[in-house]
This record gives C-alpha cells, sequence and structure tokens, in this order.
C-alpha cells in the first residue's frame, strides 16, 4: 500500500512541480525581510500546492477526484506565476533568476494539460 501511494512520484509532472518549488524557496530567501508573511509565503504556498494536489489527486484515485486536484493545481500554478511577475516588476528577481522560474513554470503547465486532458480523454473513449 505504502508503495502506491508514493507512485505519485513517478509521475514527471509532480517531479517538475517539485522542482519548481524548490527553485521557488531559494530564490524568496532573498527577497526583502518585510515580505516574510506577504509575497514571500505567497510565492512558496502557492508552488508547493501544485505538486500537493497531483499528489493528492493521485492518492484518491478516482477520475473525478484527480481532475478536480489537477485543475487546484493548474489554478496554483497560475497564482505561483503571478507571484513571480511581481516579485520580478518589485526587483526581488534578478531577469536570470525570473527566466528560469518562468520557463519551468511553463513546463509544469504544459505537463498539467497533457495529463488533465489524457485522463479526459480516456474518461470519454467508450469500452
Amino acid at each position: 500500500m505504502e508503495k502506491e501511494l508514493k507512485a505519485f512520484r513517478k509521475l514527471l509532472v509532480w517531479q517538475r512541480a517539485h522542482e519548481l518549488a524548490l527553485m521557488i524557496y531559494k530564490a524568496s530567501e532573498k527577497f526583502p525581510k518585510h515580505e516574510i508573511f506577504g509575497l514571500t509565503s505567497q510565492v512558496r504556498r502557492s508552488a508547493v500546492s501544485v505538486g500537493a494536489n497531483i499528489a493528492e489527486g493521485y492518492a484518491l484515485g478516482t477520475t473525478p477526484n484527480y481532475l478536480r486536484h489537477l485543475n487546484i493545481s493548474i489554478g496554483s500554478l497560475a497564482e505561483t506565476e503571478s507571484h513571480i511577475e511581481i516579485a520580478h516588476d518589485l526587483e526581488y528577481l534578478s531577469d536570470a533568476t525570473y527566466d528560469k522560474l518562468t520557463e519551468k513554470a511553463r513546463e509544469v503547465g504544459y505537463l498539467l494539460s497533457r495529463l488533465k486532458s489524457s485522463i479526459e480523454n480516456n474518461t470519454h473513449k467508450k469500452p
């Protein structure tokens, strides 16, 4: 049973979402201290939510629950991207770090949409 619960780790989309969250944590360490309860907290929570919802939806085991959690992941990813934009506009992120984060976010978004489409297409197939 424990192996099944951790099978989400094999999903490429979860791996990339995990990488994004780690990148966000490292980048946000350099944010000003007065942002610790503001932007720093918000961007970290939204980034962590992307992978957490992929894992939770996978673990629940039903297609409707999985799709619902993938939709939450997509929303959390959009929130993360918005926070990245604000951090860059406030010059908390260098152009190079911003580029790396947005590229990783785009990759996660692409993988999430492909996974969601795949699940939806398999659900609608007739036996």
